[in-house]
């Protein structure tokens, strides 16, 4: 039996008093890139980053010993939410203050790390509120709301969104219960609208269990799929190869390194292509962060503030 050690900070309290939908505007170009760093070989390392108490320009901060290469593949912004505006009834894309304050400071927050080779991705969460990915009643509910994830994507210049279904509360605010149908359309015309761009999943919560409907199964339309349960490993259940996987998945500081190292070895020798970590934060963590890279691949971590 697993057991769940995580320890996320919520993004977007209930007590906040201005809620406001995401105001689309024009789409932010990436910029002039810099050189990226050295390209290296091994699985892909994620890093969630909760932006509430932490800079996403920590992701950029550990290269490779050996050879220069970034530490991190893909850094996550933890998260915006899925809230539910219970005068039109509909569900909406909410940014809490920190986590607006990174794609407004887009510049300097993330397009160093995308210069360097980091894709940037932003997660989406649910907020107590009823709203959540597996309850659209409707196929054109489940479209609008894909279109604004895909919106926000382009006017921040992101690579892709991350679905985290956990704390929706389903039937909170009279809202609908899970059905089969929901995740399929949202995860249908998500993908429809950002054809290049990375759909991850956090495989948790009644999202992740129904990935089938009407003869379509959307496993095939995620770039990636990783473990929820920190210091353990668990293959999640979708229908992706190894390479695209990481059952292993651990929370920086808090996770032993000798487990770290141990699920890193086990990645490798089980030919996993993926590696998640948790809350990477402002200190020096190469020390941990070496427990696995010198398993992933077979260098130490550098840490430059």
């Amino acid at each position: 039996m697993f057991t769940l050690v995580r320890s996320r900070v919520r993004t977007a309290a209930l007590a906040l008093s201005a809620v406001a939908a995401l105001a689309f505007g024009t789409t932010v170009s990436t910029g002039a890139a810099a050189a990226p760093a050295p390209a290296k070989q091994g699985p892909t390392s994620v890093a969630y980053i909760e932006v509430n108490n932490n800079s996403m320009l920590n992701a950029g901060k550990y290269t490779l010993a050996g050879g220069g290469g970034n530490v991190f593949d893909v850094a996550v912004i933890f998260a915006a939410n899925i809230n539910y505006d219970t005068s039109t009834k509909t569900a909406y894309l909410y940014f809490n203050e920190n986590v607006q304050r990174v794609l407004d400071n887009a510049a300097t927050e993330i397009r160093p790390l995308q210069q360097r080779g980091i894709k940037v991705v932003l997660s989406v969460l649910g907020n107590h509120q009823g709203a959540g990915f597996a309850n659209f009643t409707s196929q054109q509910a489940a479209s609008a709301f894909a279109k604004q994830m895909s919106d926000a994507v382009d006017k921040y210049g992101l690579d892709g969104i991350d679905f985290d279904d956990e704390y929706a509360e389903y039937g909170n605010n009279g809202t609908a219960q899970p059905n089969d149908s929901s995740f399929v359309h949202l995860v249908t015309a998500l993908r429809t609208n950002m054809p290049n761009k990375i759909i991850s999943l956090y495989n948790i919560g009644p999202a992740a269990q129904r990935l089938s409907y009407g003869g379509v199964n959307v496993s095939s339309k995620f770039d990636y799929a990783w473990n929820p349960y920190y210091g353990t490993w668990q293959v999640p259940g979708i229908a992706l190869p190894k390479s695209k996987l990481s059952p292993a998945a651990v929370e920086i500081g808090r996770t032993s390194q000798s487990t770290v190292a141990s699920l890193a070895r086990r990645t490798v020798s089980e030919g996993y292509g993926v590696y998640l970590t948790y809350n990477l934060d402002g200190t020096d963590r190469s020390a941990d962060i070496s427990a696995f890279t010198r398993e992933l691949y077979g260098s130490d971590a550098v840490y430059r503030p």
